[in-house]
């Protein structure tokens, strides 16, 4: 894999205590932090309930010669647990009660977890560099009102509604947030044309929300 120049851009998973208190000072080998760094983003990025990762998955980020080295060494320090099926494939698990429910259906009862794969998290621009870019500029308190907003709401309808104040001329962190209230009271789901998409902007600008414009 060629290397190239890290680009600067931020977005951040979520880990668990245990790899940095447990496992990070164990490791000693490359290989196997790759693997076990890119299980463990994947795995918080899933949907579902049993979490499986198949080689192929970590094919999208990794070279095929750490892949095979880093699965061994995981499987062997136990932070992988690995179920061989009748038809040698191997499908991998977090050590974590979620992964050992899971990995002891797969040997114990033949299940077989789907090998629809998650797609890596798309790589969306940080919140706060979303808002100066769009807005205007960040002050601590607004830091602190994005923070909770980014816990409350998803990145993509935060994204959208930030949009939608850049085409209403409304670059006001209290118009984004009202749009978010009322999209989450509405519920995400919602689908719109064009033209209700219009009628959106209307009324942000022209009706009730129009006091978040001063």
């Amino acid at each position: 894999m060629s290397k190239t120049a890290f680009s600067g851009k931020e977005g951040f998973s979520q880990f668990p205590n245990e790899f940095f208190r447990e496992l990070l000072n164990e490791i000693d080998d490359l290989d196997e932090l790759k693997i076990i760094l890119y299980a463990l983003w994947r795995v918080v990025n899933m949907e579902g309930a049993s979490h499986p990762l198949w080689e192929a998955d970590f094919a999208e980020g990794l070279d095929a010669v750490d892949i095979a080295s880093g699965l061994e060494k995981c499987v062997q320090r136990g932070s992988l647990l690995k179920v061989t099926f009748e038809a040698d494939e191997d499908v991998y698990f977090i050590n974590s009660p979620r992964g050992q429910v899971s990995a002891e259906a797969a040997r114990e009862s033949g299940w077989v977890p789907s090998k629809r794969r998650s797609a890596p998290p798309l790589l969306r621009p940080n919140i706060y560099k979303l808002y100066e870019e769009n807005i205007g500029p960040l002050t601590p308190l607004l830091a602190d009102s994005l923070k909770d907003a980014e816990e409350e709401y998803p990145a993509e309808k935060i994204e959208e509604a930030i949009l939608l104040a850049v085409k209403a001329n409304a670059r006001k962190w209290s118009y984004v947030e009202a749009i978010l209230k009322r999209w989450k009271e509405e519920g995400y789901g919602k689908k719109q044309n064009r033209q209700d998409s219009e009628k959106d902007r209307n009324r942000y600008v022209e009706g009730d929300y129009a006091d978040f414009l001063d």
